[in-house]
């Protein structure tokens, strides 16, 4: 978990800087709209809705922009746009495994781009669960530290809670559970009044893969490019990427 952890905490601080531009928080629209289309707008009986939800609300986006996207969706009216989950695997330089995660309403026209991006940062589009097998479904939460409980009361809220793990890493404790017992933890922390910097279902690799120093910026770029695509919602890498990698 450790590199994993590493990276979620890189990839999450650039989230921040992203829902600061607006960026996150059209991404987050576009997941809430697919999911109270899909399965209505009631969090309570949607769980994918209420996963949707609560990364907006890490992401920090507005109540009423929330409330707009889940009726939008819900809605029978034209506006809903038809988005289709669409998942994209392949490799970055030096072999390592990429996911692309997309909601698009045209793969026609997303998956040509994203042969392209994998292609002009060195990497390519590989088949359908081509790497998808090297990750594992998590629930991943992240507190920082300074606003979490001591060390033993964290622990014990969040295993009686069903947490697989917490472990504490540069300032920032990332709480793993299974996506069984994900909103059990979620709703623990928040019972209690911790505040998770993020929660969201993600793909966690089984085990990293250390980055030769010549390839790290390349990968660092290609998943940025990948990140920056407006179909694509959740990138995920078995890269040991070091913090330095993602220096300006």
């Amino acid at each position: 978990m450790a590199g994993h952890s590493k990276w979620a905490n890189i990839k999450h601080r650039k989230a921040r800087q992203d829902a600061a531009k607006g960026k996150m928080w059209s991404k987050c629209s576009r997941a809430i709209i697919a999911a109270a289309r899909s399965g209505g707008g009631d969090p309570a009986t949607n769980l994918a809705l209420r996963y949707a939800i609560d990364e907006a609300k890490a992401a920090n986006m507005p109540k009423d922009t929330i409330e707009r996207a889940v009726q939008k969706g819900a809605g029978a009216g034209a506006d809903a746009a038809a988005f289709e989950h669409v998942r994209y695997e392949g490799y970055g330089p030096g072999g390592v495994a990429i996911i692309a995660d997309a909601l698009t309403d045209n793969r026609n026209r997303t998956a040509p781009e994203m042969r392209t991006i994998f292609g002009k940062f060195g990497g390519n589009l590989g088949a359908t669960n081509c790497v998808a097998y090297l990750f594992e479904s998590k629930g991943v939460m992240t507190v920082d530290a300074e606003r979490a409980p001591d060390e033993d009361r964290l622990m014990e809220l969040v295993i009686e809670a069903g947490a697989e793990d917490a472990t504490l890493e540069d300032g920032v404790w990332t709480i793993t559970a299974a996506p069984a017992d994900y909103i059990a933890v979620k709703d623990a922390l928040d019972a209690a009044g911790v505040e998770c910097a993020s929660a969201e279902l993600t793909m966690v690799p089984m085990n990293t893969v250390p980055v030769d120093p010549a390839d790290a910026g390349k990968i660092v770029r290609l998943i940025e490019a990948l990140d920056d695509h407006d179909d694509i919602q959740k990138v995920y890498t078995n890269a040991d990427l070091p913090a330095e990698a993602f220096a300006p």
